[in-house]
C-alpha cells in the first residue's frame, strides 16, 4: 500500500516537472515582437539622456527622439552639467541635457537628422552640441530658422553643422 502510494506521488511530482519545463521552455513568439530587447536595436538608435528633472523641453526631445527611431532611457541627473564638462562639451556650449548614442556625446536638443548623420560618418571627434536652448530645436516651442551645431574633441571645437 505504501509503495502504491509513493508511486503515485512520484508519478504526479514527475508530470509536474514536466509541465512546468515545457511551459519554460514554450514561449510565445509573439512576446518577441511586443518586446524587442536592446540588443535587437542598433547602438546608433539607442540614446541614454542625462537631464535636468524639472526641465520639460528634456522630456519633449526624448519624445521626439523615439518619435524618430529611437530607444530613449532618460537619467533624471541635476548635475547633468557637470558631467557634460568631464566629457569635453565646452563650458560656453552646454546645451540643456547630455545623450549618449553610439559612442558619441550629444549635448542639447540636437535634431534626429544631425544625430543620425553623427552616428553614420562617425568623425574623430568625442561628440556635438547645440548650445543653450533655442526655441526652433526639437522639444521647444518654433520650428523655423537654422540652427548651428558644433563637434569638440580635445583638438577643439569646430562647426559640425550649420541648418
Amino acid at each position: 500500500m505504501k509503495r502504491t502510494i509513493f508511486s503515485g506521488v512520484a508519478v504526479v511530482l514527475v508530470a509536474a516537472s514536466a509541465i512546468g519545463f515545457a511551459t519554460l521552455t514554450t514561449a510565445d513568439p509573439r512576446d518577441a515582437a511586443k518586446a524587442p530587447s536592446e540588443a535587437a536595436l542598433p547602438a546608433d538608435r539607442q540614446m541614454t539622456i542625462w537631464r535636468d528633472p524639472n526641465c520639460g523641453c528634456c522630456d519633449a526631445y526624448a519624445d521626439y527622439m523615439e518619435e524618430n527611431g529611437y530607444r530613449v532611457t532618460r537619467i533624471d541627473d541635476v548635475d547633468f552639467d557637470k558631467r557634460s564638462i568631464a566629457v569635453g562639451v565646452p563650458e560656453g556650449g552646454l546645451g540643456c541635457h547630455l545623450a549618449e548614442v553610439d559612442g558619441y556625446y550629444v549635448s542639447g536638443l540636437v535634431p534626429a537628422d544631425i544625430v543620425a548623420r553623427l552616428t553614420s560618418e562617425r568623425p574623430d571627434i568625442a561628440g556635438i552640441t547645440l548650445p543653450g536652448m533655442p526655441m526652433n530645436a526639437p522639444g521647444m516651442a518654433g520650428k523655423s530658422g537654422t540652427l548651428k551645431i558644433y563637434g569638440f574633441s580635445d583638438a577643439g571645437v569646430t562647426e559640425f553643422s550649420d541648418e
